[in-house]
């Protein structure tokens, strides 16, 4: 356990290097324009398998998300006209930089969350995902003291299983 331990900490250290200085300067405005406007047109191609209606109604359950896709799809084209009129006057446009190490870190601490989650629902062991979890971010945060490890994962399965059984909730 403490070799792996070790190689994923060399692993970290190696992509920590490599990504340290790296960043990336990203015009912010438009891209959030160009995202929110994808996301508004996602939720209404999605909406009708969601919502069902009837054609009794005057007021439904897909009016007010409508209106509210609509209206963010409204800004968001005038927040990529604004950006693009900027692209041709040559005016500079709002940059944000993006420094890649944060990003990858976030990204696995995101990864550790989700894998938690499919574990959790495919196995049905709330427990399971919960272990994982726990070794995840131990890991992650190189601990290397291994009563860390045992005492996080026996307080993982004994809260587990006080919920479980003498609180009898199902998770």
């Amino acid at each position: 356990m403490k070799d792996l331990i070790e190689r994923i900490d060399s692993g970290f250290d190696r992509i920590s290097l490599r990504l340290e200085d790296k960043e990336i300067q990203a015009p912010v405005d438009l891209i959030a324009g160009i995202l929110f406007l994808l996301f508004g047109v996602f939720i209404l191609a999605i909406m009708p398998e969601q919502v069902t209606v009837s054609e009794k109604d005057v007021v439904n359950g897909r009016a007010f998300p409508t209106m509210l896709m609509g209206l963010l799809m409204f800004c968001c084209v005038l927040l990529i006209g604004k950006e693009v009129i900027r692209i041709i006057r040559k005016q500079p446009l709002t940059r944000k930089t993006i420094n890649l190490l944060v990003e990858v870190k976030a990204l696995v601490i995101f990864c550790i969350l989700l894998v938690t989650f499919l574990i959790c629902k495919y196995t049905g062991q709330f427990v399971a995902g919960a272990v994982f979890c726990c070794l995840g971010f131990l890991i992650y945060f190189r601990c290397k003291k291994p009563a860390y490890y045992a005492i996080t994962l026996v307080l993982a399965v004994a809260i587990w299983a006080a919920f479980r059984y003498l609180l009898k909730v199902n998770f």
